[in-house]
């Protein structure tokens, strides 16, 4: 584990504190912990969503086109040297 040290306003510290009284938490660094757990997950079901919206839309944009690898990479090389964006 590593060692970190934390300022709070006193409004933060009277929550944390709240949160040990009400038995929530053992402790600070329990409550700290499981706030970082949380914003994790948060975070990690956001990506989700975004991912799932990616599926949808690409799923509700249309029949495939045949995809010729060689030729996209031939396109991109000219336009490159020619230093379009």
């Amino acid at each position: 584990m590593v060692k970190r040290i934390v300022t709070a306003t006193e409004q933060q510290e009277s929550r944390i504190r709240a949160q040990m009284q009400s038995g929530a938490n053992s402790n600070d660094s329990t409550y700290v912990r499981d706030l970082i757990r949380r914003d994790q997950t948060r975070q990690h079901s956001s990506d989700l969503e975004a991912l799932r919206e990616a599926l949808v839309q690409g799923e509700e944009s249309g029949e495939p086109k045949p995809f010729d690898a060689s030729q996209f990479k031939r396109e991109m090389k000219d336009k490159h040297s020619r230093g379009e964006r």
